[in-house]
């Protein structure tokens, strides 16, 4: 399966000799750079690029075009090289690469069989970018998706990392795609087979017209790049429940073979997938109403002859009621998609098992500690400007597949910008406490250990019900605590990717916790020396493989001393925020969808009540 990365994600790499395809959809030229252990790139003569597109072990187009396939094989690159860079950067009549669709890029296996891919969605103003790296890390291979962007165009790029007079270097590769130029020959290096390809362009937009309740919503075709993908991998494999009924009474199975967890797991993404379509279609409809009436108003404007009577007026009014009309009924289609949404969540949100369930249902007061994980947790709610009230649980897949930041600075938001940096700091580790309560009770006893660390002391409060219930031990205080910590789950990590890599998972310690590890880090930079933050640098790129995961409640401009140092810190982390905020894109609608915190009501004992359960849970394990 393929497995769809976000900026700052890595994923292992089964195989050496590979494929990187490139699907821009506006002409731009595909290069690699080559660079050591600190990314620096010594000499031209590392750069893969039209003017010069073969090195050892690499392979790239030898002109500027809107698909590329390039060739990689790891096992030939130099023994100094330990970083491989994909780099894009468009040509002259190309402004920047926001005025574009979201260039995607796949790593293929020698079988054509896609290993990984990334969308590179976010960018505004940069004219080159760094999409993809492949780095060594302890004698192994990984992609990790980048999307660095440069405003500053390929010159940017390259002197970042580290190359002499990148301004002529660039203007070089550049120069080697220009119009009219005699192309070099393509390298030499075998293609590797290719699947066919199924690429996604927008769909015209005709007139709307009504759509009745009954019809389905289209679903996108499967497709190996392209943007965003709403549809479940599990949607396809089995029938889903009937999208407008209420769900079952809950049972262990039904007769498709799903269990309930299952079946609301696929009904909540769904719910997900009809709103992103709904509110695209209308979005679509009225963009086209507009661009139709200014065109049919300019057109009234050069038809001199239509001044004099009296016609010209007549026309613009006939324009703007054909564009009311196309709004009207664009607005009834979404209006009727929305009160079906409305009905459904209405139903679906009661029968929500607690994994998935708000702080204030019911479902928590008969709370017990699973014997099994759930397929995901719910970390918040997202809706769309079309109609804030209909919320769609946002649901993560378990296991975590990277790590979580609970932005505790104002980062431009506007609700953040009503509470003073005290409230805000509070509020964030409060919101960390209930990510971690959920992620506690979720697990069966014993399959997940919290670690805290508060250097100064300062979230003492905050922390009390995972502390004062059992659920945590106390955090650890101070440099030398907060080194102490990150130097076992660093050791932890060590041993466990050892042990798989090897393949002697069964010659572990006989006394190592097998409970999956959640380390909640307060107050962040402060207690961190060097050693501490390029450990936990590791433990969020590394960790999560095996199982040792990342809950940071930090301000980033805390950290500012750090430089660039932390960025892909940061890009690794899915960021959440403590209040409401509309932070997380979504190329699909090409809207920001607004996410909304985990509210604990005010002075419920929920959260104590669980996490109390959980501890006795462990206890009686005797863990």
């Amino acid at each position: 399966m393929t497995a769809e990365l976000v900026r700052g994600q890595n994923h292992p790499l089964p195989e050496t000799r590979l494929e990187i395809r490139v699907s821009a959809g506006h002409p731009v030229v595909a290069g690699v750079t080559l660079g050591d252990e600190q990314g620096r790139v010594t000499g031209s003569e590392r750069i893969a690029h039209p003017g010069a597109p073969a090195l050892p072990g690499i392979g790239v187009p030898g002109r500027a075009a809107a698909d590329h396939r390039l060739t990689v094989d790891l096992d030939a690159v130099p023994d100094a090289v330990h970083r491989v860079s994909v780099l894009l950067a468009l040509t002259g009549a190309a402004p920047r690469f926001g005025a574009l669709a979201a260039p995607f890029v796949a790593v293929a296996a020698a079988d054509g069989e896609e290993i990984a891919s990334y969308t590179l969605t976010g960018l505004d103003r940069e004219t080159a970018v760094v999409a993809l790296e492949l780095y060594r890390r302890q004698g192994t291979w990984k992609v990790r998706a980048m999307g660095q962007g440069y405003e500053g165009g390929l010159a940017a790029l390259l002197g970042d990392q580290g190359l002499e007079r990148p301004e002529e270097l660039a203007a070089s590769i550049l120069a080697a795609v220009a119009p009219g130029r005699e192309r070099p020959a393509e390298p030499a290096a075998p293609r590797l087979p290719q699947p066919e390809r199924v690429h996604h362009t927008a769909p015209p937009s005709p007139e709307p017209t009504p759509v009745p309740p009954s019809a389905p919503v289209p679903t996108p075709a499967p497709a190996s790049g392209g943007p965003l993908n709403y549809a479940h991998p599990r949607r396809a494999a089995a029938p889903a429940p009937e999208p407008r009924q209420a769900p079952p009474a809950p049972v262990a199975g039904d007769a498709s073979g799903w269990s309930m967890d299952e079946r609301l797991y696929n009904q909540v993404w769904g719910m997900f997938e009809d709103l992103a379509r709904t509110a695209a279609a209308y979005r679509s409809a009225r963009d086209f109403a507009e661009s139709r009436l200014d065109r049919e108003l300019d057109e009234t404007l050069t038809d001199y002859r239509a001044r004099a009577g009296g016609a010209n007026d007549a026309a613009r009014a006939a324009a703007r009621a054909r564009h009311d009309e196309l709004v009207g009924r664009a607005r009834e289609a979404l209006d009727r998609d929305l009160a079906q949404l409305a009905a459904e969540s209405e139903v679906v949100e009661p029968a929500l098992p607690v994994a998935y369930a708000r702080w204030d249902s019911p479902v928590w007061q008969a709370y017990r500690v699973p014997e099994e994980e759930p397929m995901a947790v719910r970390l918040g709610d997202l809706h769309l400007p079309e109609r804030t009230d209909l919320r769609i649980p946002m649901l993560v897949r378990l296991p975590l597949e990277r790590g979580l930041w609970v932005d505790s600075g104002r980062g431009g938001s506007e609700a953040a910008a009503f509470l003073d940096e005290a409230e805000l700091r509070r509020l964030a580790l409060d919101r960390a406490v209930a990510h971690a309560a959920r992620l506690l009770a979720a697990h069966p006893a014993g399959a997940f250990t919290v670690h805290l660390v508060d250097p100064a002391g300062a979230g003492a409060a905050a922390l009390a019900p995972l502390v004062e219930t059992g659920a945590a031990a106390p955090p650890a205080r101070g440099a030398a605590g907060v080194s102490a910590v990150l130097e076992q789950l660093t050791e932890r990590v060590d041993l466990l990717q050892m042990a798989l890599r090897g393949g002697a998972a069964d010659a572990l310690p006989p006394g190592l916790d097998a409970a999956r590890q959640l380390l909640i880090v307060h107050d962040f930079p402060h207690g961190f020396d060097d050693r501490a933050v390029t450990r936990l640098r590791y433990l969020a790129d590394e960790g999560p493989s095996v199982g040792v995961h990342l809950l940071m409640v930090a301000d980033r401009e805390d950290a500012t001393a750090y430089g660039p140092l932390l960025d892909p810190l940061w890009r690794s982390l899915l960021r959440l925020t403590p209040v409401a905020d509309d932070h997380l894109a979504d190329p699909w609608v090409g809207h920001a969808w607004s996410y909304e915190p985990p509210l604990v009501p005010p002075g419920s004992a929920v959260l104590r009540q669980v996490l109390t359960q959980v501890a006795i849970a462990r206890h009686g394990k005797g863990l």
